[in-house]
């Protein structure tokens, strides 16, 4: 089982970026964490804050990853793009956020993902990579 892990911009400051939203741990920590709670998984790990990037790696991984797991950061709420590049891939995309969208900002509570995922996993911090997994395995 491969499993595609990709995060957006902003994402590669956690531990440091606004704790009291998004905790004191690196993704990096975290994805050693995940790793070995799931050994039978072939994880991969992406990070970018260029909107291009992330979709060059979902057409990249899109076609041989079981499973995608996106968290599109803020280009959730503005990427028409991201959201076309969902649709024309075969892989199943489960979109993650770290904090509750919906008890954000208004602008937060729009994704051009969600139409076009297979599922939506929000607010349970860095443990929402967990449930994500979980639920692409069950």
């Amino acid at each position: 089982m491969k499993i595609s892990i990709i995060n957006g911009p902003n994402l590669n400051l956690l531990g440091t970026r606004e704790p009291t939203v998004y905790g004191t741990l690196t993704f990096e920590d975290y994805f050693n964490t995940i790793q070995k709670r799931f050994p039978k998984v072939n994880f991969e790990y992406y990070q970018s804050n260029v909107e291009g990037e992330l979709i060059n790696k979902l057409h990249e991984v899109g076609f041989s990853a079981d499973a995608i797991l996106l968290n599109a950061g803020a280009y959730t709420h503005t990427s028409v793009a991201i959201g076309d590049a969902i649709k024309a891939i075969d892989s199943p995309v489960i979109e993650v956020h770290i904090s509750n969208t919906f008890a954000r900002e208004e602008f937060r509570h729009t994704s051009y993902i969600t139409p076009v995922a297979r599922g939506l996993i929000i607010g349970f911090g860095l443990d929402s990579y967990r449930l994500a997994v979980e639920s692409v395995l069950s």
